[in-house]
């Protein structure tokens, strides 16, 4: 029925980089749901983990060092993509989901998330701006994915 969220058993995490947003939300998840669903993420492209999302994590318990940002491509060549949902977190990955969907049996949802990396200022005011990130992302996974 439309405006009715089906039930979710595995979700994608996708961003630009794989190395900020996207595994912020795989940790989120894992850490809240990860008994009752399956998480990954990945990115358009790939970069180096990014400290400041770590740090933020770690904050609030939940430990992101050991990710190790890969690309959809990789993903898919590794495990495939099989997945019931795309959550998207970046325009670029937004459409690569959507092209992806030409071939995949996925729903795509894209949840815009402001990219912290743009931040300037102090270290203080860019942690700032990750934790912005980390909790509407903990907001949007906790309402999403509540039994």
């Amino acid at each position: 029925m439309r405006g009715e969220r089906q039930r979710v058993g595995a979700v994608l995490f996708a961003c630009a980089f794989n190395c900020v947003r996207s595994p912020m939300a795989e940790a989120i998840a894992k850490h809240y749901f990860g008994k009752s669903l399956y998480v990954q993420s990945a990115g358009v492209r790939k970069d180096e983990l990014d400290p400041f999302a770590v740090a933020v994590l770690d904050e609030i318990g939940i430990d992101m060092s050991r990710h190790k940002p890969q690309t959809i491509d990789d993903l898919e060549e590794w495990e495939g993509l099989n997945f019931d949902l795309i959550v998207t977190l970046s325009p670029e990955a937004h459409h690569k989901a959507l092209d992806l969907t030409r071939t995949l049996a996925a729903d795509v949802e894209y949840w815009p998330t402001q990219d912290p990396t743009a931040v300037q200022g102090s270290r203080e005011q860019m942690l700032d701006a990750y934790r912005e990130v980390r909790d509407g992302l903990i907001r949007r996974i906790k309402e999403r994915f509540a039994a």
